[in-house]
């Protein structure tokens, strides 16, 4: 009960977590083979990868959010295949989608720390102008022609862990986990999403940290679509639907406050992959992809009762 108190995100994590493995080995035991293992972190690469920029967003307080993410990963992956077939050296191609989607998310911050635009809105907006750009330059179709050397990489594995992940994601979360924990900089972000005015009162640059979230959003997504190219072999400008819905989830219950100043990087890597996991488990039960999206959509209304009730009413 304590826990819960303290805690209401992180129990309700647990307990799904707990649900989830008994379930598993009662219903889909072979889900515990190391193929079923490597399917879920395959797919949780890019989940995790805008999961860890949504959290960064929602800690910096001030309503900060970023839909765009699923928009931002479509839009990178497309503008990186389009370079490729103009004849850009492919050595060339992870840097590219990195700053298209740095690009995107420094115009995200731009908008919100600088004009003082709801991040909501912007970030909506922001969304389908990424992902009509993204249909429009290729009108609708994946466009092929990744070269073997980088899909091999993008579909490889060590000791059954993919190898985007192990090179991308667990190196992303041990950086943010650095800086959140052990650097004045991590301080200063819990502090502007706890109490704006006294952080700014002291002299902590709120603006600047808000507009590096959103920066380092867009980066994030941007290496994600640059995995997307890697293990599908094509820029496919629907890449990122629904992103924005279960980052937003897997930030919220892996422990981040909605109004920010309070969140572990390490919760939101559970939380991913536990989304991950339950999706291929339905998708094993035999249940429709629309029943799927349901579940996350009631999880991220839940942890949202669960921090209004235990949390904010303190």
């Amino acid at each position: 009960m304590t826990l819960w108190r303290k805690s209401p995100d992180l129990t309700l994590l647990i307990a799904l977590w707990l649900l989830l493995a008994i379930g598993i080995v009662l219903l889909l035991p072979q889900m515990l083979a190391s193929w079923s293992i490597t399917s879920i972190l395959q797919f949780a690469t890019l989940l995790s990868l805008v999961a860890l920029g949504q959290s960064l967003v929602v800690m910096t307080g001030g309503g900060g959010i970023d839909l765009s993410v699923g928009g931002n990963v479509s839009l990178s992956a497309v503008i990186g295949m389009l370079a490729l077939d103009q004849g850009i050296n492919p050595a060339w191609l992870p840097l590219i989608c990195l700053l298209t989607g740095t690009l995107a998310g420094a115009i995200n911050g731009w908008l919100i720390a600088r004009l003082r635009l709801w991040p909501l809105i912007v970030t909506l907006g922001s969304f389908y102008l990424f992902s009509g750009l993204a249909l429009a330059l290729t009108g609708g179709a994946a466009i092929a022609g990744v070269p073997t050397a980088l899909t091999q990489w993008g579909r490889g594995a060590q000791f059954f862990i993919p190898l985007p992940f192990l090179t991308c994601v667990i190196p992303a979360f041990l950086i943010a986990w650095l800086i959140l924990s052990k650097s004045a900089w991590g301080k200063w972000i819990y502090a502007c999403g706890f109490n704006e005015h006294a952080t700014r009162l002291v002299g902590i640059p709120v603006d600047r940290l808000r507009l590096l979230a959103y920066c380092l959003s867009g980066l994030l997504a941007g290496c994600a679509g640059f995995v997307s190219l890697t293990w599908l072999g094509s820029a496919r400008p629907e890449i990122g639907v629904n992103l924005e819905l279960e980052s937003l989830t897997a930030a919220l219950l892996g422990g981040v406050a909605i109004f920010g100043g309070r969140g572990s990087v390490v919760g939101v890597l559970a939380a991913a992959l536990m989304l991950v996991t339950i999706k291929t488990c339905m998708l094993q039960l035999g249940l429709n992809s629309v029943w799927q999206l349901g579940v996350v959509g009631m999880l991220l209304i839940i942890v949202l009762m669960a921090q209004r009730l235990f949390i904010y009413r303190r």
